[in-house]
């Protein structure tokens, strides 16, 4: 499950921009290179509000893990796209509220799998896994297959996917992966998605300058083609919408930012 640090250092590629590091910047982490912070700025130049955006990701990720856990009942959490660990992640979201929870974090980016400890400190009740940089969304079978050494797939899981379906292209199927995904999982499983809309000129050229210079690309895509993910599930109150107005918090003044993302929860019946 881990390698050695030096040999994963080998694979970073440090020359150009990885969306983790990138995504690390923008919150203000400190986890990133001089060309991750170069390409932030760059963003930032065109799209100002970028990192409020990449904010309100984050809180939703909170508010979404506290419902899975407190209102859905689910004490499985399979989290794709984890990235570079931060304040609140899923494992110390969900065992907050239920310490047995169980989560297994899923990223392809090597500068993930380094960091990988501080996504394993489960409670003793509960658990956690990681599954390393050979596999990602791209291979749902294999992801499952690694996933079921720490969780019981017979049972409900929340599959939590925010950021990442717009790392993949039209091309590679995106909605065929999620129903893979889905499909595996039992009546009573979830998926929290969020993503990327492309309804904002500025936002669709600072995202054209970053995959010009990128070693991952991003595909912005349109509200109705994201919620099309939420296929053949249930979705919870209030849908697909804004990420800012997912079950806002009642005491959290909202940043005023546009609204250039979208998100979900829904359940497998």
């Amino acid at each position: 499950m881990t390698h050695p640090r030096e040999e994963v250092s080998a694979g970073l590629q440090t020359d150009r921009p990885h969306s983790a590091r990138v995504w690390n910047y923008l919150l203000g982490g400190k986890d990133n290179h001089p060309v991750d912070s170069e390409a932030g700025e760059v963003i930032l130049k065109t799209f100002p509000e970028f990192a409020a955006v990449a904010r309100l990701q984050r809180r939703f990720l909170a508010r979404a893990v506290r419902f899975l856990t407190d209102t859905a009942g689910v004490r499985q959490f399979l989290d794709i796209g984890t990235g570079l660990p931060t304040a609140d992640n899923t494992h110390q979201l969900a065992q907050r509220i239920a310490p047995e929870s169980r989560i297994v974090y899923v990223d392809n980016d090597p500068l993930v799998l380094v960091h990988a400890q501080a996504l394993l400190t489960s409670s003793t009740e509960g658990a956690c896994a990681y599954v390393d940089a050979d596999a990602d969304v791209r291979a749902p079978e294999r992801v499952l297959a690694e996933a079921a050494k720490t969780l019981d797939l017979s049972r409900p899981v929340a599959l939590t996917m925010l950021g990442i379906m717009g790392q993949i292209s039209d091309a590679e199927r995106p909605a065929d992966l999620v129903s893979t995904l889905m499909s595996a999982l039992p009546p009573g499983s979830y998926l929290a998605l969020s993503d990327g809309t492309n309804t904002n000129e500025a936002l669709n050229t600072a995202v054209g300058v970053y995959n010009g210079q990128s070693a991952n690309t991003y595909h912005l895509r349109s509200p109705q083609e994201i919620a099309s993910f939420f296929a053949g599930l249930e979705l919870v109150e209030p849908g697909v919408v804004p990420t800012a107005a997912w079950r806002p918090d009642a005491d959290r003044a909202q940043e005023d930012t546009a609204d250039v993302s979208v998100c979900g929860v829904a359940v497998k019946k």
